[in-house]
């Protein structure tokens, strides 16, 4: 008999993370085509309309094909406008002629929401180009109106090398001779036509391999923080620091009101030999926590109750790019198989993608379970029922959890919207007043706001599965009650995620 416990491994590998998804409000993804491998435009137009809740795509052109592609999908698309041709179009008359070939045989089939004026300008440190870059986005704009298309916005996307000072967030300050003279008039040009100013924020550049904590912090895993000693705000991921530092800057120049989009982010699921934060879990962590966080609609600490538009990058891996880990930013391979899912497959599709054989093995240590209609969770679990169909799960800390971890979950959990009222004194779970007893109510709360996804049970190895009720007296621990109908099955052989026939591996059950 093949030995179950490696297949669960290779199976993880190619599915870290799989859950079932949740609802995506203003998800994106920036579709690069830097590769002589990617499947047709119209294959990614159906496959993202039809099987994933992806509804929005950044290009890096103007791309006819891809334009075409997206007619009748209901999928919003942002176009670029290539560095070099800027130049050219700050004329209103050429402006004009770029609208006409560009948009206007393609919108509104295709729903052309905005156009990217470039890309990085600023970074490129080309006088000419950044000079220049203003007065096409205002010509562009006029040609928009004059064609009656006011429902277009224009912008340019710029990288975080744009500010002086990021840390503490509330020092955000735009470059020295940049602010008054560029962003001041570019941020009131998007003030005027109500469009947003956007940002390519990449905590992967921000982690130090010199401070390992900084990892965490930048997957938005339970750490210690940053402390902002200003504004008294103790920070617990890069992401919402890297954004308010941006709006500090913008607050600085009195433009606070100017709304911000993530053009980019993302992290590479592959790098040279070692090369620092680069691993499929990072990819899956950070991109996945980044989708739920963005999604919870609130904001950060200095924009509350946002749901910022976000551009994941990116849709494919890209086998022509330059370096490794450059060519191994995407959630998708070329053959559209997941590298690792973030939780944009349609529920539909992992109905019925997701092939379940049950087995008789029981383990008691790690037990790998898919849901008829669901996804596979994974993660450390405490003694699992063996075909009793129990669907109670709670999350608590592991017997050797230090309190110093488990006092850091807490931390994390109660800064991050979670209702950490029941521990508080006076509330029903306050005693026993210990770290541990607060730290398991916590890590619970969390857990089961999380779609009762295991890994969400982690926090750093110091988490684990039980399904034993932790409540007591008048403390009562929600618990996961998966979906009316849901079968849990202790081993499953799930397909590979894709439109193909079930491929199952090899595996004797």
């Amino acid at each position: 008999m093949a030995k179950p416990f490696p297949f669960l491994l290779l199976l993880l590998a190619f599915h870290s993370f799989l859950h079932i998804s949740f609802a995506v409000n203003k998800i994106g993804v920036n579709y690069g085509t830097v590769a002589d491998n990617l499947p047709p435009p119209s294959t990614v137009a159906s496959f993202l309309k039809s099987q994933t809740t992806i509804d929005r795509i950044k290009i890096f052109d103007a791309n006819p094909d891809i334009l075409r592609a997206f007619a009748n999908t209901g999928i919003s698309v942002t176009v670029t406008i290539a560095n070099g041709d800027i130049p050219s179009l700050s004329k209103l008359e050429s402006a004009q002629s770029w609208v006409s070939n560009n948009i206007l045989p393609f919108h509104p089939k295709t729903v052309v929401n905005r156009i990217a004026v470039g890309n990085e300008i600023l970074a490129t440190s080309d006088k000419n180009l950044i000079a220049h870059t203003l007065p096409a986005m205002k010509a562009l704009h006029q040609a928009l109106t004059l064609a009656n298309l006011t429902n277009i916005q224009v912008s340019t996307p710029h990288s975080l090398g744009i500010l002086s000072s990021s840390e503490p967030p509330s020092s955000g300050t735009f470059r020295r001779g940049y602010d008054r003279a560029i962003f001041a008039p570019i941020l009131d040009f998007h003030r005027q036509t109500k469009s947003p100013f956007m940002v390519n924020p990449y905590p992967f550049f921000g982690f130090s391999p010199a401070r390992p904590e900084t990892l965490d912090y930048a997957l938005f895993k339970p750490n210690d923080g940053v402390f902002d000693q200003v504004t008294k705000i103790n920070y617990t991921n890069m992401f919402d620091a890297q954004m308010d530092a941006v709006y500090s800057a913008m607050k600085r120049l009195g433009y606070d009101d100017v709304e911000l989009v993530v053009a980019e982010t993302g992290w590479p699921s592959a790098g040279d030999p070692n090369q620092p934060g680069v691993s499929l879990d990072n990819a899956a962590s950070y991109n996945g926590n980044l989708i739920k966080h963005v999604n919870l609609g609130k904001g950060t600490p200095l924009m509350p109750n946002r749901t910022f538009e976000t551009y994941i990058f990116s849709l494919f891996n890209e086998n022509l790019k330059p370096t490794v880990s450059e060519r191994n930013y995407g959630l998708f391979k070329p053959d559209l198989t997941p590298v690792y899912d973030v939780g944009v497959f349609t529920q539909h599709h992992r109905s019925w993608l997701i092939m379940v054989v049950e087995s008789k093995f029981k383990l008691t240590d790690v037990v790998y379970y898919v849901t008829a209609g669901g996804g596979p969770t994974s993660g450390p679990t405490a003694q699992a029922p063996s075909g009793s169909g129990e669907s109670k799960k709670w999350c608590v800390p592991k017997r050797d959890a230090s309190e110093a971890a488990l006092q850091a979950n807490i931390d994390y959990v109660c800064s991050s919207g979670i209702d950490c009222g029941p521990i508080k004194e006076g509330g029903p779970c306050f005693k026993p007043d210990t770290v541990r007893s607060h730290a398991a109510y916590a890590m619970n709360a969390y857990y089961q706001a999380s779609d009762h996804h295991n890994f969400n049970c982690d926090f750093g190895h110091t988490g684990i599965i039980t399904y034993t009720d932790p409540s007591y007296e008048t403390c009562t621990y929600p618990y996961a009650a998966e979906g009316e109908g849901k079968k849990f099955y202790p081993l499953a052989i799930v397909s590979k995620l894709n439109a193909h026939p079930a491929n199952l591996y090899d595996c004797t059950c």
